[in-house]
């Protein structure tokens, strides 16, 4: 039985068909409307979600599967003091496979140890979102034609942010990518990522400050918003949060064919302005985030060979 707790665990052929299928997916949706028909998908949401929740259960609906699960860890018997060992457990017998959110890094893969379903970690604090990952390898796929050969910015939270960890620790397999990071100084990426991935894999990238002072360099701009959430200090959290906001004026220094990604949700580090942008591609992102977790599903419950 296979897992899905971080990009890493899939290879880079494994991700080239999982990325295949999601596009077959996304051209003849219908094709695959019934291929979960009897399977039930669990969301086990101890932390607040709307776009990850619902694109995974808008994914199994679509594969004519059903979902259950909560939304909350108040609303769960967590509240109660209930271990996520023992939740993984109950969850196997009603459920055939299950998706997680948890405020705690590796709380994931702790529940993948204990259960006899397949287990999606669906974001384990400031440390892995791999299907928002896959999410972003997809939208740069489709954009782009391959996912080689680019700059890109990622830019805003890259301390907390867990969506930009799992791109660079999926991004460095493929060849002749540059990373410029954007962001101030205390929301640097860890030093781990810094030294264990991109210094020990020799990838190009440069730390800097000003977004418009690298904006024409990019093939590619991965904006995040600063997490309130992640903030011990809502002092600190106030200063930080409007430090970059893209706008026309930002856009207009750009190349012709640069893209703006966003896992979102934003704040207002993309003015609306932008969103009439055609380079603005963060509510395509969300869509093709459906026809992944749809694809995803498809691998782990090895249904992906089911005539369609």
């Amino acid at each position: 039985m296979k897992h899905l707790l971080s990009p890493l665990d899939l290879s880079v052929n494994e991700l080239d068909e999982l990325l295949d299928l999601a596009r077959d997916i996304s051209r003849d949706p219908s094709r695959y409307s019934h291929c979960c028909d009897g399977k039930k998908l669990a969301t086990l949401f101890y932390e607040p979600s709307t776009r990850t929740r619902l694109s995974f259960e808008a994914a199994m609906l679509n594969l004519g599967g059903s979902v259950l699960g909560f939304a909350s860890a108040d609303s769960s018997s967590a509240a109660k003091g209930e271990s996520v060992s023992d939740t993984i457990r109950i969850i196997s017998c009603y459920a055939d496979i299950c998706a997680m959110r948890h405020p705690k890094e590796g709380a994931p893969m702790v529940a993948a140890g204990k259960s006899s379903i397949p287990v999606i970690n669906a974001g384990d604090g400031g440390h892995q979102h791999p299907t928002q990952t896959l999410t972003d390898l997809m939208t740069i796929r489709e954009l782009r034609g391959s996912l080689n050969d680019f700059t890109i910015g990622l830019c805003g939270d890259l301390k907390f942010g867990r969506t930009v960890h799992s791109l660079i620790n999926s991004l460095i397999r493929y060849k002749n990518i540059k990373f410029i990071l954007i962001s101030p100084k205390e929301l640097r990426v860890p030093d781990y990522i810094r030294e264990d991935v991109l210094n020990a894999n020799h990838v190009e990238f440069e730390e800097v400050e000003k977004l418009e002072d690298v904006m024409p360099l990019l093939d590619i701009l991965y904006m995040t918003r600063v997490q309130r959430e992640r903030f011990f200090n809502e002092d600190e959290y106030l200063r930080m949060k409007d430090f970059y906001i893209l706008d026309p004026a930002k856009m207009a220094l750009a190349k012709k064919d640069m893209y703006v990604l966003h896992p979102l949700p934003r704040v207002n580090e993309i003015s609306v302005e932008v969103d009439d942008d055609p380079r603005a591609a963060y509510f395509k992102q969300a869509q093709f985030g459906v026809y992944v977790r749809m694809a995803l599903i498809l691998k782990l419950l090895e249904l992906d060979k089911k005539e369609v």
